[in-house]
This record gives C-alpha cells, structure tokens and sequence, in this order.
C-alpha cells in the first residue's frame, strides 16, 4: 500500500519501509511521529482520493535523525556599489522511516 502525505509545505509519496528527509520536525530521536494530512492511499485492489485530505487515514513513522544538510552557498550583490556579500545556510531537516498506514 502507498500513500501520499503533506508536511512541510511539500507533498511525499510513501510506502510502508520507505526512509525520507523532510522539513524539520519537532521530536527526539527513536519517538513515534503520526501524519494526519493524507491526500491518497491505494494498493492493487482499491484507491482512496481525498478532497483535499482523508478523514481517518494516518502515516506512522519513526524518528531516525535530526540533523543539518549540506551548506548551500549565495551571493549579495549590489550593481554600481561595490558591494557583494557570501553567505552560507544549511536547512535542518527530520529523518523518517514509514512503519505504518493506518486506512
């Protein structure tokens, strides 16, 4: 069975076992996150579209990481004023792993 989630301002398509990244999520290491905003769920025999969301269909996963990706690099930069400033981020983001969809 697969499933399509909203956190974060982004979509997911999901299935049970699946590890993904997505924006940071409050919560330990190892604790139990449940996704309540569910758009989709479908297998071979049967599909479920909700309009916008699913009522009483959730995602269960589990806190694998907190952690920080990559520094992304930019540039300032002023024409005609001689002004151009590096800066750097790094976006913190949450580590799940998919355990079940309750449908």
């Amino acid at each position: 069975m697969l499933a399509i989630i909203k956190t974060g301002g982004k979509q997911y398509k999901v299935a049970e076992g699946d590890i993904l990244k997505v924006e940071k999520l409050e919560g330990e290491v190892g604790e139990t996150l449940t996704f309540s905003e569910v758009l989709f769920t479908g297998d071979d025999k049967a599909v479920a579209v909700g309009m916008p969301l699913l009522d009483g269909v959730t995602v269960e996963s589990k806190i694998l990481k907190q952690d920080r990706s990559k520094k992304v690099w930019g540039i300032k930069h002023k024409p005609k004023k001689r002004e151009k400033t590096k800066f750097g981020h790094r976006q913190p983001y949450t580590e799940v792993e998919i355990t079940k969809i309750n449908a």
